[in-house]
This record gives C-alpha cells, structure tokens and sequence, in this order.
C-alpha cells in the first residue's frame, strides 16, 4: 500500500462511519419502515394535537400543562432527529450507511441532549405537583410564570452544554473502528470506537458526570418528590388523595417510562452488548418506538382536562364538517 493510499484510508476513518443497525433490519426493512413511519406520524398528529390544544385554550395556561408541552415537544424534537433520515435509510438503503463524522456527532449531541431534557422535565413537573401539593399556600409565589420560564431555559440549556462537551470530547478523538451497531449516532458509541486510551478515558468521565448531573439527579428529585407526595396524601381526606394522586399518575408513568428505557441502554452499555449487533439493534428499535408511542397516549388519555378539550375541538370539527357537506 502507497503513503498516498494510506493516508486516505486514514482519512476515511477519522470523518466517517458506518451504521450497520440498518442491515440488520435488511431482511423485513419495509416492514419496518411502515412500523416507524406509522409511528412517526402517530406521534406528530398527537403530540401536536395536545400542544395546540395546549397553546390555544386559556384555562390551561398554567405551569403543569406548559411542562407537558414542554416535554412533548421535547420528544417531537427528539423524534425529528431520528425519523426523517431512518425512513430515508430504510426506504433507500439495504445494507450498511456511510455516516460523516460531523453529522454522526450532530446527531449524537441532539438526540442525548433532548433525552437528558427530558429527565430535567420531568423534575420540573415533579417540583410543580410537590409545591401544589405539600405548600399549597406558597405555590402561586413559588412556582410563578418567571420560575417556570427560568426552569424551561435550566432544563435546555444545562444538558445541551454537559452533552455538548462530551460529544465534542468524542468526536475530536482519532478513530480506530468505524462501524456502528446502531440505527443512529450515539456519544458513547463515539467514545468506544476512539483510539486514544487518556482521551477516551477522559470522555468516559465527563459522560458519567453529565449522567449523574442529567439523569441520576433529577430521577432522584422525582422519587422524592412523589415519595413526599404519597406521605401527604396519606394523612388527607379521600377526594384530596385522589385528586391529587390523579394528577401525578401521568408523570409518573411517562417518568417509568424513561426510565425503563435509559435503564435498558446502560444495561447494554455495562454488558458490552454492543459487540453483538442484533441485541445493539434491538435495543435502539425500543428507544426510537417506545417513548414516541406512550407518551402522547399518556398525556392524551390519563389527564381530564387535556382530553375533554381534544374532544370538543375534534367534535366541533366534525360539526363544521357536516354544516358544510
């Protein structure tokens, strides 16, 4: 091999990589295309119906149902990042994808920050429903329209910059492997392929810090929160409890849910089951279908006063629809 020859094949490896997820998927990808996309549009159609009817109906203009809107335009965003081009792959591709580093490390940084926002969010709600709940006197002066637009920025911007300088730690490593087992670009894929072993080391770190900042803390504030919750409601009248409860179920499922699935990912991540491709696959098929499926249904179905006002626009719709025929 010439020098010429060789330092191309060096470039190749420092700016690009492979995802090899879609080959997996090669054999029954139109299936899958038609699974994802299903879902896609599922999620678009009711994530953006419940933030309309979020935006648009003043009784709801309070801080519980603008975190909802929050996170679920989180997850739209989320999605977005993930959707468009795994539906271009599919429909496409039938084997493996050539992916610039840049663009891999883009992705990367959006999809971990959107998802470590998530988990901020969720907090946020968690201290709404603890405030209202347990300091019910102090909750207009706690929990105002500046503290809620101050934790929105807080639950953004804080994981965009911890996951910001930890996809950047990755992605200027020089690269010893180059295929992915994943259906998208992930930071700690990025650390694992690096060559160098304190530059790796030193990734791996600031990704367990930015974890435990992003994820493990505002998880912990969560189960403190309802835990305080639960010991209130315990000491209250029945239609209090209820209420209340009623009101912190939705969260919690959705945080049961997030929780299930960065659980799952770490799992994998300790195991190394990334060096068997169909489990790796697998794996990031349930954290592309499962979030985007479940929450809007738990926003959609378990919260009263967001679906009744779903039905009146969807019946009034309806209504107007057979005025004119």
């Amino acid at each position: 091999m010439t020098a010429e020859a060789l330092n191309g094949s060096l470039l190749v490896v420092q700016t690009s990589l492979t995802l090899d997820g879609l080959r997996q998927l090669s054999d029954h990808r139109f299936l899958f295309f038609f699974l994802f996309l299903s879902a896609y549009m599922f999620a678009l159609c009711s994530d953006g119906l419940v933030l309309v009817v979020i935006c648009t109906r003043h009784s709801l203009h309070k801080p519980m149902y603008v975190f909802v809107a929050a996170l679920l335009l989180n997850s739209l965003l989320g999605g977005s990042a993930i959707y468009p081009r795994l539906l271009w792959e599919l429909l496409w591709e039938s084997g493996s994808v050539l992916v610039v580093l840049s663009a891999c490390a883009c992705q990367a940084w959006v999809v971990y920050t959107l998802g470590a926002s998530a988990f901020m969010l969720l907090a946020a709600m968690a201290f709404d429903r603890y405030v209202a709940i347990c300091r019910p006197m102090r909750y207009a002066a706690v929990v105002s329209p500046r503290a809620v637009a101050a934790l929105l920025v807080f639950c953004w911007l804080l994981p965009a910059a911890m996951v910001g300088g930890t996809t950047l730690l990755a992605a200027r490593q020089p690269l010893c492997l180059v295929r992915v087992n994943r259906l998208f670009c992930d930071v700690y894929s990025l650390i694992r392929l690096s060559c160098g072993r304190n530059a790796a080391l030193l990734s791996e770190v600031f990704a367990l810090f930015s974890s435990v900042a992003t994820l493990l803390l505002p998880a912990v504030f969560v189960l403190f929160s309802y835990s305080s919750i639960l010991f209130v409601c315990l000491w209250r009248t029945r239609s209090f409890s209820g209420k209340a409860l009623r009101t912190c179920v939705p969260h919690l499922l959705v945080f049961l849910n997030y929780s299930a699935c960065t659980a799952v990912e770490l799992l994998q991540r300790r195991l190394q089951a990334a060096d068997h491709p169909p489990s790796s696959v697998l794996i990031s098929v349930l954290l592309v279908l499962v979030p985007t499926v479940l929450n809007p249904v738990v926003y959609g179905l378990n919260m009263s006063a967001i679906t009744g006002h779903v039905r009146r626009l969807l019946c009034s719709r309806k209504l107007n629809k057979s005025k004119c025929s």
